[in-house]
């Protein structure tokens, strides 16, 4: 088993002063690394029959279609808006200073398929609580979030759906 921590490295100041940023750039770039972080995200969701895996732009792309691909489900993007070609529908949700939103395609996820949520990261949460919020519009059954990264100091955990596994890889304190 690899150290994962060693395949990310801190980018004081990215993408503005005062946030270190968690580049998982060499980690992608090293094969037996993405294959184990791929693997350790998906092992508590392996006998839960998930069907689909929806992953958050822009790096849950990269994690979510390799662990749809390890799960054997289908793969969503949730986009941020006006990204994606056909109908959407839209969660809105607060950041420090504003409001963000992302979207996902109207008939992306039917009533009772069993869904994995995938990003790189859990920061403050509101990204991923809006992806969820998403998936039970549509009537979606998450049956899991999980993550390479969690930043517990910012306790994003506390924002997401209670009663959902969340796994993360990496906890950074």
């Amino acid at each position: 088993m690899q150290d994962l921590h060693r395949y990310i490295r801190d980018i004081p100041d990215f993408p503005k002063k005062g946030i270190v940023f968690k580049d998982i750039t060499p980690l992608l770039g090293h094969f037996g690394s993405t294959t184990q972080a791929v693997a350790q995200m998906t092992a508590p969701f392996k006998n839960k029959a998930v069907q689909l895996v929806v992953g958050i732009e822009s790096r849950g792309f990269i994690f979510g279609s390799l662990a749809a691909q390890k799960l054997g489900a289908g793969f969503v993007p949730v986009r941020k808006p006006g990204k994606l070609p056909h109908k959407t529908i839209r969660q809105e949700y607060s950041l420090e200073y504003g409001k963000d939103a992302v979207e996902m395609h109207a008939d992306a996820v039917a009533k009772g398929q069993k869904v994995l949520m995938v990003d790189d990261l859990l920061a403050t949460g509101g990204t991923m609580d809006a992806a969820c919020s998403l998936v039970r519009q549509l009537g979606g059954e998450i049956v899991g979030i999980a993550f390479l990264i969690e930043l517990e100091a910012l306790k994003g955990r506390q924002k997401l759906p209670p009663g959902i596994e969340v796994h993360s890889v990496i906890q950074v304190k």
